[in-house]
């Protein structure tokens, strides 16, 4: 059935969300559902050939109904494609943010499910597609270099405002005598 293969890639974003490492990338599937997304160009190419370039829908209903379910179906096959590597990005950069390194993380699981486990890759084979290293080591420079403009605050901090009523504060440089609205 059309969508099944992206929809299964779908799963394997959502599930990924909550570990903390990323699981092998899904080179299998990526590749079936590119293949279905081709084989369904060809049919829409095959089903307007003898056409000649001017269809007019109102005259032919059916094959106008073909068409937009593989049209549909093409749109929906390429949405999943890019909700499943968008997903992979965004852990990957999760990941930077917290400062860990991929390759770290891939090292440690391997020693802590063993070397002949099967759900650890080998030791040749990485979790993620060379594409997706590629943009690792990309986006970590980038946040490196935007991080290194800001030395004197921590960018990797919590986001969220304290809740209690006092907190204690940490200076890094006496400012003297500071007067707040409160006194």
């Amino acid at each position: 059935m059309y969508g099944e293969l992206g929809n299964k890639l779908v799963q394997h974003a959502k599930r990924t969300q909550n570990l903390t490492h990323l699981p092998p990338y899904q080179t299998e599937a990526v590749r079936a559902v590119t293949r279905e997304v081709r084989d369904l160009e060809k049919d829409v190419k095959r089903i307007l050939e003898p056409f000649e370039g001017y269809f007019n829908p109102s005259s032919d209903p059916p094959t106008a109904c073909a068409l937009l379910v593989d049209h549909l179906a093409i749109r929906r096959n390429k949405r999943c494609l890019l909700a499943y590597h968008r997903g992979r990005a965004e852990k990957l950069e999760e990941m930077c943010w917290d400062g860990k390194d991929v390759l770290e993380v891939h090292q440690s699981r391997q020693s802590s499910t063993g070397q002949g486990g099967s759900s650890a890759p080998s030791n040749d084979e990485s979790s993620l597609s060379p594409e997706e290293e590629e943009y690792f080591r990309q986006y970590s420079d980038m946040l490196a270099a935007y991080k290194g403009q800001w030395t004197d605050i921590d960018l990797t901090g919590s986001l969220e405002p304290p809740k209690d009523l006092f907190i204690d504060v940490r200076v890094l440089k006496d400012a003297g005598e500071v007067q707040t609205e409160y006194g």
